[in-house]
């Protein structure tokens, strides 16, 4: 009866996923300080825990930014964290469900802070906003939050969020009605909006890009407002030549590298993905424990990243010639008795294609090596990976005879015509 209820306990809340139950009342984690060393990093670049901040995330890459405003007026970037966890695939948030992380501009208050979160500490991004809603666009809850498991949300882990969320109650305690974040789908260089300039998201992209293009040149919060289905940027006309400018470079720059050859792709996430240092790292842990990351949503599509596919100038998947066609082309004809070829035919490879597809009785599993030693994800460890090799059974030799009179010619590929397939990763 236990385990029922404990496994009832363990649905529920990989179910609700990005929603806050305000399961943590009473705890005081919400008040741990700033870490001395982010301390000492703001005052090298001459911040203060009290200057405003700036959110930017980046979902391909999986990484949050935390700019601060600085004694010069500008933002600066302060830090830069791992995301642990995102969910579905680049592109907007359409609706309830759809597991999408939202992609825009958004503003965080005071009231959307949450001390008592049962993903150890989180926030509101604000999503659905006014150009959101514009578009009908449905949905809520999309926080940025502890644990590993995400429904639409960016999961840190609980000492980053800690961290970050530590940060924003400083900013906002100093008297920040707001501070702004401003979510990606990648980071907006040539090379990225050249390898998705198919995207059917595209003009969607570029729209953001616009603003990234603003914060970039002012290095202050983008004034957002929303008409004729899209975002609009309140620029002074100084500030909106030199985007233009900026603008009008990097098209320049994407259209020299379409023409050096960089093909269109889209990339297909199995659901979402997380920061390669966690990929890396996480690939040695040994051991179980679920006591650091809790519950770790759709683990079997984050161990390899996603898939990249090939697109052709029409958008669409470009196709892939069969490796069996590649195999045939090198076929030449050559004499081959009958009996040489039921001789082949009767070698015993068998052994061998099993004892390749068998899996190591003894492998753990791929969510269960991320549960340990998630404390000490970025620092060095003397565990070695465990090596694991399948020794193939050899073949029987084959019965050599002569060759019977009047062979007929048979086809047979040429020995070491071995084809390679390359796996996208």
């Amino acid at each position: 009866m236990m385990k029922r209820i404990a496994l009832a306990a363990s649905l529920v809340l990989a179910l609700a996923a990005c929603q806050d139950d305000n399961l943590s009342r009473g705890s005081t984690r919400h008040l741990v300080p700033i870490p001395s060393a982010t301390m000492a990093l703001m005052s090298t670049k001459g911040m203060s825990k009290e200057d405003p901040i700036l959110i930017r995330a980046y979902k391909k890459e999986s990484e949050l930014e935390i700019w601060k405003r600085g004694s010069n007026g500008k933002y600066a970037l302060l830090k830069t964290y791992p995301v642990c966890r995102w969910s579905g695939q680049l592109g907007p948030k359409n609706r309830e469900g759809d597991r999408q992380v939202p992609e825009g501009f958004y503003t965080v208050t005071p009231a959307q802070m949450n001390p008592n979160s049962n993903f150890y500490l989180s926030f509101d991004t604000g999503y659905p906003n006014a150009f959101d809603r514009s578009l009908g666009r449905s949905g809520g809850d999309i926080m940025v939050h502890g644990s590993c498991s995400s429904r639409g949300c960016f999961a840190m882990t609980d000492q980053n969020v800690a961290e970050i969320y530590a940060i924003a109650r400083e900013a906002l305690g100093a008297g920040q009605r707001g501070f702004q974040f401003q979510s990606y789908p990648f980071r907006m260089t040539a090379e990225n909006l050249a390898k998705h300039r198919l995207d059917p998201n595209i003009a969607f992209w570029k729209n953001l890009k616009e603003g990234a293009d603003a914060f970039e040149v002012t290095k202050d919060e983008v004034r957002v407002a929303v008409g004729r289905g899209r975002y609009e940027f309140n620029l002074d006309p100084d500030t909106a030549s030199v985007v233009a400018q900026k603008r009008a470079q990097d098209e320049q720059e994407v259209a020299e590298l379409v023409a050096k050859g960089e093909k269109p792709i889209k990339l297909v996430y199995h659901d979402g993905d997380t920061h390669e240092s966690f990929r890396t790292a996480l690939a040695n842990v040994t051991g179980v424990s679920d006591t650091k990351l809790g519950y770790v949503s759709r683990t079997e599509g984050i161990s390899s990243g996603p898939r990249v596919v090939a697109l052709n100038d029409s958008g669409k998947e470009a196709p892939e010639a069969p490796p069996t066609a590649l195999a045939f082309a090198s076929m030449r004809e050559i004499p081959v008795s009958q009996a040489e070829t039921r001789a082949a035919v009767t070698q015993q490879t068998a052994p061998v294609a099993a004892a390749a597809a068998a899996p190591a009785s003894g492998e753990t599993p791929f969510y269960k090596k991320m549960f340990g030693g998630v404390a000490d994800l970025f620092s060095t460890s003397s565990a070695q990976p465990a090596v694991e090799a399948v020794q193939a059974a050899p073949a029987a030799p084959a019965v050599r005879t002569a060759p019977a009179p009047n062979a007929v010619p048979q086809k047979r590929a040429q020995a070491g015509a071995a084809v390679k397939v390359a796996n996208a990763n």
